[in-house]
């Protein structure tokens, strides 16, 4: 693995808890890992083998249903943290949607490394609950609102989201930033609850009213925050 120093997540990564001496120990049992589009990490209904964090990349979170449908349940940005620490099945599958760099640990040395490291506890517990408030707000999004505040809303997270370095967004003129989203236009729909041709009128429509720009079939360019805040409601 490479210098934690020279990690582009390093500051915002659960790792950030320790100092240099913890570091390297982590390091030891760790490596870097490239994964394609496409390329699955974790699979649904598997024991938990390992545990990752983001560097680069977007990967999404999805689970097959019964009559075997995909149904995106959530997505992970640069930073974040992957697998289920501490045992247990996994509950969903993990695939890259860009290509993506993730540091890979085994699930048992992990454990057994944040056993006794406090710090690195604490920060999993933080973002678990920091997970979980996400998970509520979405679980708001999906249930109350309209077409429009949902498209809106995925968007302003996008721009949240994808704002770090190693992410895929770009800033223009002042106020606006440009988004290269990693969904086809039917997984946006897939995740929103919505249909293809519901999403891409709203996308037509934010364009229309200026506040966006869609420059290719995967990017988006914000050009008014405030009016697509107001938007999402």
């Amino acid at each position: 693995m490479s210098n934690c120093d020279l990690c582009v997540v390093r500051n915002r990564a659960i790792c950030s808890a320790l100092d240099a001496k913890e570091l390297e120990a982590l390091n030891a049992i760790g490596r870097t890992r490239m994964i394609e589009p496409g390329e699955s990490l974790i699979w649904e209904g598997e024991d938990s083998v390992l545990v990752a964090n983001v560097i680069e990349g977007v990967l999404k979170l999805s689970t097959n249903t019964e009559d075997g449908r995909e149904q995106i349940v959530g997505v992970v940005y640069p930073s974040d943290f992957i697998g289920r620490p501490f045992g247990g099945t996994t509950g969903h599958g993990v695939t890259a949607l860009t290509e993506a760099k993730v540091c890979v640990f085994s699930r048992r040395d992990f454990d057994a490394f944040a056993r006794e490291h406090p710090a690195l506890e604490h920060k999993l517990l933080e973002r678990t609950l920091g997970e979980l408030d996400r998970t509520r707000r979405w679980m708001l999004l999906l249930g109350r609102k309209s077409a429009s505040e949902k498209l809106a809303s995925f968007l302003l997270e996008m721009a949240e989201r994808l704002g770090g370095p190693g992410c895929a967004i770009q800033f223009e003129m002042p106020g606006q930033q440009r988004i290269s989203l990693p969904f086809s236009r039917q997984q946006i729909a897939d995740v929103l609850g919505l249909t293809i041709e519901t999403v891409s009128r709203q996308f037509t429509r934010f364009k229309n009213e200026g506040l966006i720009d869609l420059p290719s079939r995967r990017d988006v360019t914000i050009l008014d925050f405030a009016a697509l805040t107001a938007e999402a409601g």
